[in-house]
């Protein structure tokens, strides 16, 4: 069976269903819609919480960094200039 017979075979199975005059459907599909539903909301809420704690997280680090290594102030020379008319 290749992967292109799947689909088929439930294209088939979905015009049957649709020929008759009211199609048959489970009687809890709406109460498994809206569990599936809040449970993907659930992980998208999730999913954004993670990402906003990665981002202050990431924020944090960087302030501390540049607080740290101060990477705006110039840095000091290596070697001092020859002192000269002493």
């Amino acid at each position: 069976m290749s992967g292109r017979d799947r689909p088929d075979r439930k294209v088939d199975e979905v015009r049957r269903m649709l020929e008759v005059p009211r199609p048959q459907v489970p009687a809890d599909l709406a109460l498994r819609s809206a569990e599936r539903g809040a449970r993907l909301l659930r992980r998208h809420r999730a999913a954004r919480r993670v990402a906003m704690c990665l981002m202050c997280a990431a924020v944090v680090a960087f302030v501390v960094w540049a607080g740290v290594t101060r990477p705006w102030e110039v840095p000091p020379a290596g070697t001092t200039p020859p002192l000269e008319g002493w």
